[in-house]
C-alpha cells in the first residue's frame, strides 16, 4: 500500500486528506470510551482497525501524502465512515478511482422500490438514473439494447460516454448527442449547486476527457427532451428509437428513461 500514486494532484490530495478527518471526527465514539477523550469521532486507528488498514496508511491518507490508493480499501474505508451516497461518491472522485460497489448499482437500495419495480414492469428498454446520472436500475430490454454499456462495466452514463471507447461506435450521433448530454447536465447541475459527488464528477471528467471540457465550458443548457435516438448495435445492426424521459412524482432526483420503437417510416425529427 506504499506504491506512489501519479494520478491525484497535490491539491486533491489535500482536499481528500480534509475530507477524512472531518468524516472520522464527525462519527461518534465508541460506547466503552464515551467520556474519556480529548479529541472528537474515532481514532486514526480504530478505523484503520476497522477498514483492514494499517494505521501508518490511513494516517499517511489523512496528512496528504502521495501514496497508492486501493478501491477496495476506499470501499471498506466508506463503510466504517458510514459514508451517505453522494459522500462515498465525493470519496471515489478525489480518489480518482471507480468504486467497486457503488450505491444503488448492484441491488437498487438506493432507489424507491415503487420505481425499480416500474423500470422491470416496462415492456420497452428502459432504465433508472440517479441525480449523479448513475445507472440504478434497467430492465432485461435495455440490457439487450445498451449492450455495449452494460459490457462497460460503467454504471455512470457520462462516464461511458466519453470515458469508454465503445460508446462512440454505438451511438450513431456520438458528437451531437454527447453535446447535448453535457448541456442537459449542465442544467441538471444548478438544481444541485452545493453536490459534493455532482462537482467531483464534472472536475474528473474535465480531467479525463477533452471532449468532455470542451462542451462543458461551452456553457449550453439544455432541458432533457425525447426524440430520435439511433444506434449501432453489435449484432442488430442500425436501429432507432424515440426516447421518453419522465421525473417521477415525489422523486426528483431520479430520471426514468424509456426507449420506444421508432415508427417505420417516420422523418427524422
Amino acid at each position: 500500500m506504499n506504491a506512489t500514486s501519479h494520478d491525484i494532484d497535490g491539491e486533491r490530495r489535500q482536499r481528500l486528506a480534509r475530507f477524512l478527518r472531518a468524516r472520522r471526527e464527525a462519527m461518534p465514539p465508541p460506547r466503552d470510551a464515551a467520556g474519556r477523550r480529548r479529541t472528537p469521532g474515532l481514532r486514526r486507528e480504530e478505523v484503520a482497525q476497522h477498514a483492514g488498514i494499517s494505521t501508518a496508511w490511513y494516517t499517511w491518507l489523512e496528512q496528504g501524502r502521495d501514496i497508492a490508493l486501493s478501491a477496495e480499501a476506499l470501499a471498506r474505508l466508506a463503510e466504517v465512515l458510514s459514508l451517505t451516497p453522494a459522500e462515498r461518491g465525493y470519496l471515489f472522485e478525489l480518489a480518482r478511482r471507480r468504486d467497486p460497489h457503488p450505491p444503488g448499482d448492484a441491488g437498487g437500495e438506493a432507489a424507491p422500490a415503487t420505481l425499480l419495480a416500474a423500470v422491470q414492469a416496462l415492456p420497452m428498454p428502459a432504465y433508472l438514473l440517479d441525480r449523479h446520472w448513475r445507472r440504478l436500475a434497467w430492465n432485461a430490454a435495455a440490457v439487450q439494447l445498451f449492450a455495449p454499456w452494460a459490457d462497460s462495466g460503467e454504471p455512470c452514463l457520462l462516464r461511458y460516454m466519453f470515458l469508454d471507447a465503445s460508446a462512440r461506435r454505438f451511438v450513431a450521433d456520438w458528437d451531437a448527442r454527447a453535446a447535448r448530454l453535457v448541456a442537459e447536465f449542465r442544467a441538471d447541475t444548478a438544481l444541485h449547486p452545493d453536490d459534493a459527488g455532482l462537482l467531483a464528477l464534472v472536475e474528473q471528467l474535465c480531467g479525463a476527457s477533452a471532449d468532455f471540457a470542451g462542451r462543458w465550458h461551452r456553457q449550453d443548457v439544455l432541458a432533457r427532451e425525447g426524440g430520435r435516438r439511433d444506434f449501432l448495435h453489435p449484432a442488430w445492426g442500425a436501429v432507432a428509437y424515440e426516447q421518453l424521459t419522465l421525473v417521477p412524482a415525489g422523486h426528483a432526483d431520479h430520471k426514468l428513461v424509456m426507449l420506444l420503437p421508432w415508427p417505420a417510416g417516420a422523418d427524422t425529427p
